[in-house]
């Protein structure tokens, strides 16, 4: 791996350890996670990259009602 590949897995897994963090208050939407994850000096890409790291770690319960996904964790 090169060092951009480093650099943005490290960036994913902070990321996924800020939204963690985030779950364990309790369950949230996208738009919360994504708004937080900003807050925290992340990027807009980033947020949805650390909630699929969570969700291969089989982390996460998420579920869909219409167009709103709610997440929190398991």
């Amino acid at each position: 791996m090169d060092e951009s590949t480093l650099n943005i897995n490290t960036q994913i897994g902070e990321a996924a350890g800020v939204v963690y963090n985030e779950l364990i208050k309790g369950e949230c939407n996208l738009t919360q996670l994504k708004n937080h994850l900003v807050e925290n000096g992340f990027d807009a890409q980033t947020y949805i990259m650390s909630i699929g790291w969570l969700a291969r770690e089989d982390k996460l319960d998420l579920s869909r009602v219409g167009n709103k996904w709610s997440i929190k964790l398991k």
